[in-house]
């Protein structure tokens, strides 16, 4: 009798696993260009039985991780699903997280590294590694520069949706707008002699778990350091290690990209 009590006491914790890994399964179907889905959608995108999807279904929305809307019923993230990711991203520390891509960066490049946020029209960097060569450049944590100018700017500007107010009359501009449609494609940023003269900068973007950039990272050097070859090289670099850190940050998609 007592084996027995226990198999069935190892059956159910079981049971209760699947069902939580399932739910977890739900939740996850959702991606940041859906505004909501039918059943009949979730059915494609899990692997579960009618039955079991409602009844999960059910349960998520007692919770208020999911609410539902519609006829056909149509389903989307909850305020339960809010509270977790504003306690989540209350606790987030953004150079903590990037010291160990900004580490690599800088020691297979030699060059001054640097962490920056959007912050407006602006972007601020909150984090810097400096080179550790004579000849070098750097701006410290604090310092604030337009998006329209650099590197670093121009590549978070490239990935908004729609740039700040204050930026909208300049970004329509056809020129710099082709140079912002370039970034995109290309994936990483390039600027000569634009805020300093000498240097060179190239910067990739990072994104949240909403799809949204959230920052990007920059090298620095002198352009005797960083012929054509070297910046394409440092490109490639920044856009792995950016992957990394969107990844870091929830962005599944980074995974595909």
């Amino acid at each position: 009798m007592h084996e027995d009590n226990g198999s069935d006491h190892g059956e159910k914790a079981q049971g209760s696993v699947r069902a939580v890994e399932r739910a977890l399964d739900i939740l996850l179907a959702f991606k940041p260009q859906d505004d909501a889905l039918t059943v009949g959608e979730l059915l494609g995108r899990v692997d579960l039985s009618r039955p079991t999807l409602y009844r999960l279904l059910r349960t998520l929305q007692g919770k208020q991780f999911l609410v539902s809307s519609g006829d056909p019923q149509r389903f989307r993230l909850g305020p339960a699903v809010a509270q977790l990711a504003h306690v989540w991203t209350a606790g987030l520390d953004l150079s903590a997280m990037a010291e160990p891509m900004m580490r690599r960066i800088r020691d297979e490049t030699g060059e001054t590294v640097a962490l920056f946020v959007p912050e407006g029209a602006h972007r601020v960097c909150i984090a810097e590694m400096p080179s550790i060569q004579a000849l070098s450049f750097k701006r410290g944590a604090g310092y604030r520069e337009s998006l329209l100018l650099g590197a670093s700017g121009k590549v978070i500007l490239a990935h908004m949706p729609a740039p700040p107010h204050k930026l909208e009359s300049h970004a329509a501009r056809p020129k710099f707008a082709r140079e912002l449609a370039l970034v995109k494609d290309r994936g990483y940023a390039i600027s000569k002699d634009e805020l300093i003269q000498g240097a060179v900068a190239v910067s990739a973007p990072f994104f949240n778990g909403a799809g949204q950039v959230a920052g990007s990272l920059s090298v620095f050097g002198p352009s005797v350091r960083l012929p054509a070859a070297q910046i394409a090289k440092i490109g490639k670099l920044l856009v792995r290690e950016c992957r990394g850190m969107s990844q870091v940050l929830g962005n599944a998609r980074s995974s595909m990209r």
